[in-house]
C-alpha cells in the first residue's frame, strides 16, 4: 500500500490569486491558508470603537487607522489580518502584492475563545518581529481587559495590563490614552446597580 500523499503546500502568489478573489479571508503561513473565523457583534463593536478613539487621537500626528481589511504581512512570512492597524508616514506594501502592508506602527487584535491562545503566543511572536512595530494591543471581546505589549528602545518587549473599568488604557508607543469605557462602548452587558435591601413593611 503506498502512503497517503500530503497535499502541495501552496506558494505566496498561489495564495495571493485565490484570497484576493475570495469572498471569505484568509491567513497564510508556510504554504497553508487557514480560514478566519467570523467575528461576533461585540468584536465589531470593540473594533469600530478603537478605530474611532484611536483615529480622533492619532489626528494630526501624521498616523492613521485601518481596520480589519487591511492585510498585513509579517517578515517570517505570515499573510494576517489584525483587526486594527496603525500607521505612520507613507505605507510600504510587499513587493508582491499591491494592497499588503508591510510597515505597520501597532497592531490590534480582539481576542475570542478559538483565538486567544494563537493570538497571545505564535502571532504575537510573528508581529513582534515587524521592524519598526512598537504596539501590540490584545483586547478581550467578554470583559473590560486590554494587554499592552510595548517595543523598547533597546528592543525588549514590555507588558502591561488594563482592567479598571473607570481607567485608561495607555499606550506608550503611540503617545495616546484611551478610557476602557470608550473601547467597551455599547459592547458589553451594562453593570448590574446594587439595590439596597428592603425594608420591613409598614403595619
Amino acid at each position: 500500500m503506498s502512503a497517503l500523499r500530503k497535499p502541495a503546500k501552496l506558494t505566496v502568489e498561489e495564495y495571493l490569486r485565490i484570497e484576493n478573489a475570495a469572498f471569505e479571508r484568509s491567513e497564510f503561513y508556510d504554504g497553508e491558508m487557514f480560514a478566519m473565523a467570523g467575528a461576533t457583534g461585540p468584536h465589531n463593536l470593540i473594533k469600530d470603537n478603537l478605530v474611532l478613539e484611536l483615529g480622533n487621537r492619532l489626528c494630526g500626528s501624521g498616523c492613521r487607522t485601518a481596520s480589519s481589511d487591511q492585510r498585513v504581512r509579517t517578515p517570517n512570512g505570515l499573510y494576517t489580518y489584525p483587526d486594527v492597524v496603525v500607521f505612520c508616514g507613507r505605507q510600504a506594501f510587499d513587493p508582491l502584492d499591491a494592497i499588503t502592508m508591510t510597515n505597520p506602527r501597532a497592531v490590534v487584535e480582539v481576542l475570542s475563545p478559538s483565538t486567544a491562545g494563537y493570538d497571545r503566543g505564535p502571532k504575537l511572536r510573528q508581529y513582534q518581529r515587524v521592524p519598526g512595530l512598537v504596539e501590540v494591543v490584545l483586547v478581550a471581546h467578554d470583559m473590560m481587559a486590554v494587554e499592552v505589549f510595548t517595543r523598547q528602545p533597546d528592543g525588549r518587549w514590555v507588558f502591561a495590563a488594563f482592567d479598571d473599568p473607570a481607567g485608561e488604557v495607555e499606550l506608550p508607543g503611540l503617545g495616546v490614552r484611551i478610557s476602557l469605557a470608550d473601547v467597551y462602548r455599547d459592547a458589553l452587558p451594562p453593570t448590574p446597580t446594587r439595590l439596597d435591601p428592603p425594608g420591613p413593611s409598614e403595619v
